[in-house]
This record gives structure tokens, sequence and C-alpha cells, in this order.
């Protein structure tokens, strides 16, 4: 009798649990056995007794939570190991440093778990790898048509031309400390940009992590002790809740910028008062989730923690695949 994917991984209150291997994928709440495909608080809490991750993914937990785990053990891109009868490999996602997609086999099935996941190019981590499959297991973070993200060189265009027309305005760009901070920086680089890049104290030691994994950044610099004057023309980098908090006044008038897929949506730049919406993510658009479900050549397609809806129903009609929504909760896409 074959065994169905759902009767061997299901979702539970701590997480995506896996019967054979006795152990969690991303799990909400501390485990014995975690597998963590990457460093997002959402998806890497602590506590757990032994976690499986990579090698950036287990420096992140570390910088953020000191004792992320009891027994962390390392695992390289494409390297596979047996957790009992559980072929477990790491592919690459695409997403931050050290992201991860987890192929599970057992019993001749092949089951992915994307965790987060973008298709375009980033400077700051590995490629995301097609991984043929049985079983797509898919985040929708931006599951709706609307959702198509233009080229990342337009979105650096705009914030470097605005920086030129308004030489005495600082630009205060929000951005998350993990992942969007130095991908922004280093498409930046690109672009030519090579003046120091200011920091939010609160950004500096994960961009301090990052060069220690070799992604080279550039001159940065935290913005504290700088005098107000010497900001005027320069970008600086600060998490979104201090776009408009107090400590963003001691800036010199500065252009609020917010880098975001959600900036598709006008109405939430307004929401959030931002003047210059640059629609920058880390997460895949539309087209990228639907081609991705194209390409892993999977029959079953389960989605989860974003809009669910609308991609189930391309993949179920327009694909004529097995679709259905993965009842996953607490993961807030921190890292959008």
């Amino acid at each position: 009798m074959t065994l169905l994917p759902e009767q061997w991984l299901k979702p539970t209150p701590q997480g995506l649990y896996c019967i054979p291997g006795d152990f969690y994928i991303d799990p909400v709440r501390p485990v014995d056995q975690a597998l963590i495909t990457h460093g997002h608080a959402d998806h890497a809490r602590p506590g757990h007794r032994h976690v499986l991750a990579t090698a950036g993914t287990l420096a992140i937990m570390q910088a953020r939570y000191h004792d992320a785990a009891g027994s962390p053990q390392p695992i390289e891109y494409g390297e596979s190991l047996t957790i009992k009868d559980v072929a477990v490999t790491y592919i690459p996602a695409g997403h931050v440093l050290g992201s991860a997609q987890i192929l599970l086999e057992y019993q001749g099935q092949r089951i992915v778990v994307s965790g987060d996941y973008k298709r375009r190019r980033d400077p700051t981590c590995t490629p995301f790898m097609v991984q043929v499959c049985d079983v797509f297991i898919t985040e929708a973070t931006f599951g709706l048509p609307v959702f198509r993200h233009p080229p990342d060189a337009t979105q650096i265009a705009k914030l470097l031309e605005r920086l030129r027309l308004e030489p005495e305005r600082s630009i205060l760009v929000g951005v998350y400390a993990l992942g969007k901070c130095q991908r922004l920086i280093c498409l930046l680089r690109e672009a030519g940009y090579d003046e120091t890049i200011y920091l939010h104290g609160a950004m500096m030691s994960l961009c301090e992590l990052y060069q220690n994994f070799g992604i080279p950044l550039g001159r940065i610099q935290s913005v504290a002790h700088v005098a107000k004057d010497d900001l005027k023309g320069k970008i600086i980098l600060a998490p979104p809740s201090a776009l408009h908090d107090r400590w963003s006044r001691r800036l010199p008038d500065p252009v609020a910028a917010l880098a975001s897929g959600w900036m598709t949506v006008r109405q939430r730049a307004k929401q959030k008062l931002v003047e210059l919406p640059l629609i920058i993510s880390d997460h895949a658009d539309w087209d990228e989730l639907t081609q991705t479900i194209a390409e892993v050549q999977a029959q079953d397609i389960w989605v989860t923690h974003g809009r669910e809806d609308a991609l189930v129903h391309y993949a179920t009609t327009a694909l004529g695949l097995n679709s259905r929504p993965l009842d996953l909760h607490g993961y807030e896409n921190e890292d959008d």
C-alpha cells in the first residue's frame, strides 16, 4: 500500500513534523530536533535541543540569540544525511545568507520544503536551485498576480536620482536588518555608489557577520556620533520602525524611504508615510512562484504562510496539479 505524503509529514502546533525522522522544520516552539531553513526570527527560534542548519544560518542564530541550540550541527548545500529513515538534503533558496530549501526522501517519495525563497539574482547569497520532487511546499508571501516586482536596478536608480536632486537632505531607507540591509548595500555598490553608507546601530553586527562570510559591503559606518550636517546628501539604513521615531529627528530633513515588496501597494506606502517607496523584496513574486511550481514538476503543491488561495487556485486550474493550503502558524514575514 502506497504511503501518502501527508501520512509522514504533517503540520502540528509546534511546526511541520516529519514522523519517521522525528524532527520538525522551522518549529515555532522549542523541540528536541529542529531543521532550520534560514535565520529570520519567525523561522529560526531559540531553545531547541538540536539544530541542523547551514553554517550561515547557525552563525546568524548565534549572533541573535547567543545560545541558539544546545547542539548545533552545520550542513553544506548539497550534502545529504539520514535521520532515522529519512534522507535530508539542504538546497540553496536564494533568500538570505545561509537560506535553504530542505529536500526529504522517504520510501521513494521526494518532498521539498521551500522555506522562504526568491529567484532573482542576489549578490549576498547562493542562488535558488530548482529541485524536481513529488511534493513541493511553497511559501506564498506575494502570492497574488498584482505582485510583479520590477528589476532591482530600477529601484536603486530611483534612490540615487533622488539623492542627486536633493543633496541637502539625507535619505533614510527602512530595511530589515538581516538580508535586505546587506543586499541593498551590495546593489548600491554595483550601481557605482562608493560613498560611506551609514547604518543604525542595530544593523552593524549582522553586516559584520556578512563581511566575515566574505561578502564585501564597502565603507559602512554607524550613524552614531556623526554630525548632522555631515549626513546631508548621505544614505542611511535603519529598521523600518525607525523611519518616524525620535531617533530620525537628528538627521538632516530625511527622505523617508522603505525597501519592501509591499511597496507595490500604494496605499501601504501612504499609510506608512513613505515618501520614496522602493519595491525590493527578498521573497518570490507571483511570476517567480508560478515559474517555480512549473519547474519542480511536483504533482502535489502545498502552499503556506501567505496568499494561499490564489496560488492554490492557479496550480489547480491552470496547471492541473493537486494543490492545497497548508495550515502553519507563526510565520510573520519579518523580511519582506
